[in-house]
């Protein structure tokens, strides 16, 4: 099986707050908020969801397709993506723009608050599968947050073309409307969102777990450290989430988790066991700085799933 990851290319400015940032919003003034919080730390990391997905790929033995676009500061990147195992022959470099940037700040709650530059993410759109020969063999593809444009694109393409497509919003579920996000749905074959994200995609659509089991024969709903539910028609099936040896940064944890799913579906496991490799692959994440800090062999990753969930069997 062919996988062929779509999403933003990015740098992650990584920041640190050493408090809780609900501490500082005032519940009377919610109507003018003017807040400037003062970070211990940051750091510039490799992310973006495309690359982040496709690392826990490689990581895990696959060769992944990374299919998105890319800014002029692109060089140093392409190289590192090369050297961890993924395919880069699908990314297209946009002159005269920078890659996206992603501007995040993390108290000590783990909560976030983000900023998203799109750079050249807003000329996703220009790529196509009608134009990718890895596209008409046997392929798995996973529509990341993007352009929205382009996703919606993704979507419908892999539709016509009878492509299998993973829909995963993600933090475009702010962004998209709900024509957008019902448009990426319809057509999947297996949606994925956390639950903030789930929650949003019901208020703009209409659509809860009935509705979007009408149209695909799975999704999966993630809860942070709570694990996650995998929703199958007339079931629901509750994956806990891997204890964490110490917690570093939550950027890039669901990616993770979404690589090692999709490992799961070309080894053709269950969805249970794709979403208990998933949460194995979180955790790693969770360990460090950034979406692609971490590294592990096979066998590591298996001595820890056999860990907390039996041997792996396919």
């Amino acid at each position: 099986m062919k996988l062929i990851v779509t999403g933003s290319i990015a740098f992650d400015y990584l920041m640190s707050f050493p408090g809780k940032f609900t501490s500082h919003f005032l519940p009377e003034h919610m109507h003018r908020v003017s807040l400037s919080f003062l970070v211990d730390s940051m750091d510039k990391r490799r992310g973006g969801c495309g690359p982040n997905i496709a690392y826990t790929l490689a990581l895990l033995g696959e060769r992944p397709f990374l299919m998105a676009t890319a800014g002029q500061d692109y060089g140093d990147y392409k190289t590192w993506l090369d050297a961890a195992g993924i395919d880069t022959s699908l990314v297209k470099v946009v002159d005269g723009k920078f890659c996206a940037s992603f501007f995040c700040s993390t108290d000590e709650a783990n909560n976030q608050i983000a900023s998203f530059y799109t750079g050249a993410m807003a000329n996703a759109a220009e790529l196509s599968f009608r134009t990718v020969t890895a596209a008409k063999d046997d392929a798995l593809v996973i529509i990341s947050p993007n352009d929205p444009e382009a996703m919606v694109q993704y979507a419908q393409e892999c539709d016509v073309l009878g492509l299998k497509y993973i829909w995963d919003p993600g933090q475009q579920c702010t962004r998209m409307d709900g024509d957008q996000l019902a448009a990426g749905v319809t057509g999947a074959f297996m949606v994925i969102v956390n639950d903030y994200e789930f929650e949003l995609l019901r208020q703009k659509t209409g659509m809860g777990e009935a509705e979007i089991l009408a149209h695909v024969p799975v999704l999966v709903v993630t809860r942070g450290e709570h694990g996650c539910t995998v929703f199958t028609p007339g079931r629901s099936t509750d994956v806990p989430a891997v204890v964490p040896h110490r917690i570093a940064d939550p950027t890039g944890v669901g990616d993770a988790f979404r690589g090692g799913f999709m490992k799961g579906l070309a080894m053709g496991a269950t969805y249970t066991v794709c979403a208990q490799l998933g949460s194995v692959a979180a955790t790693y994440a969770l360990e460090h700085l950034g979406g692609t800090s971490h590294a592990y062999t096979w066998q590591e990753f298996s001595d820890r799933y056999e860990e907390h969930f039996g041997k792996l069997q396919a």
